[in-house]
């Protein structure tokens, strides 16, 4: 089969790999038509490379129609059609009970001390072969697997995979309801889709703060109130007052969908060159005691948000040594919740908002549809924010035209 495999930094290919087979009793193999890349993918293609093999396959959000089941696996048979959860939880743990199916007890990676095995991303979670390809082998599919429906296009259901649960958890992590107010900084995939779920779920006011045009409008189409950052020389003091003009003392929430990549964290991005730049052995132990984030989105929540609010974290952190303002988090007597999506807990809220009107506008969600072949380019272009690159789907079985 065909499959986007990670060859080093920067470095991805569509070679030809073994087609997966079932190896345990719990496993499927679902023949892909839709995947998704993901701003956690960019992550691998930059700074998480010390964690990465060469002939990795890459990717996390899958959606197809099985081809074949292992004798444990009953709630789904071949010719259904599936969406796979990015996180592989088992549905009879301790955590997996609790709704915590990030955290799943079977397959916790604990050679690294992680959480859940994730598909396509780096031996820290598991090293299980990623869902962009043509098939893809799942396990623990007697639990993961979500059934949908025929006859409507995939664009209604893939982000079931993980941008809709981690959105849709990002908002509820903040506690926005009807009458809030919440800011969401970053208006790539999760920030975006948070905003219309927020919206959905009777926010008074949402405003995204990015500072790609493009970003920028689709939020406004959606209802939200918009902030350029380049309005303000990115200047957090200047945004933040910008904010408060807007909601008074601060808003009740805020969302950061930006994470570890943020502009604005200049020390941190030389340090994480740097760490791009050594044998990767040495890289991954610097990263995995001494990582240091790029911190300007979560600084600026802490900023922003009112006193007695909610800071929700979507964005992917994964230093060791970041600073927090603990006297202002303290002071300000401010919650933080994040997280990795537990898919699974919030299916059954998300899934009656795709199956008639489509409510959310996913069908219109993704910016760009591409055969598999072309993914080093489409790696390349939502990098580089180019060519109105916000949401890449990859369809396997379509050629170039």
């Amino acid at each position: 089969m065909k499959a986007v495999v990670w060859h080093g930094r920067r470095d991805v290919r569509v070679d030809t790999v073994p087609d997966p087979v079932i190896q345990q009793p719990t496993d499927a193999i679902i023949r892909i038509t839709s995947s998704g890349l993901c701003g956690s993918d960019l992550h691998l293609y930059e700074v998480m490379g010390p964690f990465m093999t060469e002939g990795d396959i890459l990717g996390h959000e899958p959606m197809g129609v099985v081809e074949a089941v292992g004798s444990a696996v009953t709630h789904i048979a071949p010719g259904d059609r599936v969406v796979v959860p990015f996180n592989i939880s088992c549905g009879h743990c301790s955590m997996c009970g609790s709704g915590l199916q990030s955290q799943c007890e079977t397959t916790q990676v604990r050679e690294y001390q992680k959480g859940a095995a994730l598909f396509g991303y780096t031996k820290l979670y598991g090293q299980v072969a990623g869902a962009q390809a043509e098939l893809l082998r799942v396990p623990q599919a007697q639990y993961g697997p979500i059934k949908v429906p025929h006859g409507l296009p995939d664009d209604r259901f893939v982000y079931l995979s993980d941008v809709l649960p981690t959105a849709w958890q990002a908002v509820q992590y903040a506690g926005v309801g009807p009458g809030s107010t919440l800011v969401i900084l970053g208006l790539g995939p999760i920030g975006s889709m948070a905003a219309r779920v927020a919206t959905h779920l009777g926010a008074a006011k949402v405003i995204g703060v990015d500072l790609v045009p493009e970003r920028l409008e689709r939020a406004r189409l959606h209802g939200a109130d918009v902030i350029d950052l380049r309005d303000f020389d990115e200047d957090q003091a200047q945004v933040a007052e910008a904010i408060r003009d807007l909601i008074g003392r601060g808003p009740d929430a805020v969302i950061d969908a930006v994470g570890m990549e943020a502009h604005g964290s200049l020390g941190a991005q030389i340090a994480q060159s740097v760490a791009g730049l050594l044998p990767d052995k040495v890289a991954e132990k610097l990263m995995q005691h001494s990582g240091v984030d790029r911190m300007a989105a979560l600084q600026m929540a802490i900023e922003v948000v009112r006193r007695g609010g909610t800071i929700s974290v979507a964005g992917v952190y994964g230093g060791m040594t970041d600073p927090l303002p603990m006297m202002v988090l303290f002071d300000k007597q401010i919650q933080v919740r994040m997280g990795q999506a537990n898919v699974k807990r919030w299916i059954d809220d998300i899934l009656p908002l795709l199956t008639d009107v489509d409510v959310l506008g996913v069908e219109d969600f993704a910016s760009h549809h591409l055969p598999l072949e072309d993914a080093p380019h489409a790696y390349e272009i939502f990098q580089k924010k180019q060519d109105d690159a916000v949401k890449i789907l990859f369809n396997p079985g379509a050629r170039r035209g």
